[in-house]
C-alpha cells in the first residue's frame, strides 16, 4: 500500500472537523507522521507500539492512546488484522493541560459504550451534527475520568555505550540481572552507569528494567500461550506473588484479571 492510499491523509483536509476511522490497519507498519489534529488511537487485536522521536509506546488491549497535534509518530503492530478506531480532534485555544501530552490510559466502560455508539462512523464529522456532538463529548470527558496516564512507554537511549546495555537486558530479561553485574561486565562503576541512566534516560536502571520486563510480560499475556507463572518466569520473576504486584502497580491490575478481558468493542 503506498503511502497515498492512507486515510491519514484525509485527516486534515477539512481542519475543522472531528475525523473518524475505524477499520483493520491491513499492515504491520504505518511510517512516520503527524495530524494538526489530536489523536485518540484505541486498538484491538494484537500487540501495538507507537514510536515518537522520544519514546517507545506499548498500546496494550483496553487501553487508548492519546497523541496531541503536531507529534511524528509511527505505528508498529504484528499482525495486519488488528483494529483500529481513531478520534482525530481540532485543537482549540486555552484547552486543558490533559491534551498537551502523550500518554495511556486504560478505558472504562463508558468511554467504550461511546467509542462504540461511533463504530459505524467514517470520514469527516461536522459541527452542528449530533455526531459531532456525541465526539466532542468524548473528548471533553478526558481529563475528568482519565486520572492514571501510565508508564507504558521507555525512552530511546542516546549514548552508544547505554544502547549496548539496554540491547544485552532485552535479549535477557528471563536472567537474574543485578546492577553490580552489569556495572562490571559493561566496565562502569556502579554510580558511573548510575548516573548515566539518569543521564540519558530520565531513569534509573531498576526503573527501566522493570517496565521492560512489564512491557514483555504484557506481549505474552495478550499472545496466551503461557500461564501467569510461566510469564513471570519468562520475564525474570521467580515469585509469581511478586510479579503479580509489580504488573499491579504499573497497570492498576492483576496478571490474572488481565487476561480474562474480552474484546468489548467488535468491527461490524
Amino acid at each position: 500500500m503506498t503511502e497515498e492510499k492512507y486515510y491519514i491523509n484525509k485527516v486534515d483536509v477539512d481542519r475543522k472537523s472531528i475525523y473518524c476511522h475505524h477499520d483493520l490497519m491491513g499492515e504491520l507498519l504505518i511510517p512516520t507522521h503527524k495530524h494538526d489534529k489530536a489523536q485518540m488511537l484505541y486498538t484491538e487485536g494484537g500487540i501495538v507500539y507507537v514510536i515518537t522521536q522520544t519514546n517507545t509506546y506499548f498500546l496494550p488491549a483496553r487501553h487508548f492512546m492519546w497523541i496531541p497535534n503536531g507529534v511524528e509518530h509511527s505505528i508498529h503492530t504484528n499482525s495486519e488484522n488488528v483494529i483500529m478506531r481513531n478520534l482525530y480532534f481540532p485543537v482549540k485555544k486555552n484547552e486543558h493541560l490533559f491534551y498537551e501530552s502523550e500518554g495511556i490510559y486504560p478505558i472504562n466502560d463508558l468511554l467504550l459504550q461511546m467509542m462504540l455508539f461511533t463504530n459505524r462512523w467514517d470520514g469527516n464529522i461536522n459541527k452542528g451534527t449530533r455526531n459531532y456532538d456525541i465526539t466532542k463529548a468524548i473528548k471533553a470527558i478526558l481529563p475528568k475520568i482519565c486520572v492514571n496516564n501510565l508508564p507504558l512507554s521507555l525512552p530511546f537511549s542516546k549514548d552508544i555505550r547505554l544502547k549496548k546495555i539496554i540491547n544485552y537486558l532485552d535479549s535477557n530479561l528471563k536472567e537474574p540481572l543485578y546492577f553490580s553485574e552489569i556495572s562490571t561486565q559493561f566496565g562502569f562503576s556502579e554510580r558511573s552507569l548510575y548516573r548515566l541512566f539518569q543521564k540519558d534516560l530520565g531513569m534509573s536502571f531498576i526503573q527501566y528494567l522493570t517496565i521492560r520486563r512489564v512491557l514483555k510480560a504484557i506481549e505474552l499475556l495478550l499472545e496466551k500461550n503461557l500461564s501467569v507463572s510461566e510469564v513471570a518466569l519468562a520475564v525474570g520473576y521467580n515469585s509469581v506473588p511478586t510479579f503479580s504486584n509489580t504488573f499491579y502497580k504499573i497497570l492498576r491490575q492483576r496478571p490474572s484479571d488481565y487476561i480474562k478481558g474480552e474484546k468489548i468493542l467488535k468491527k461490524s
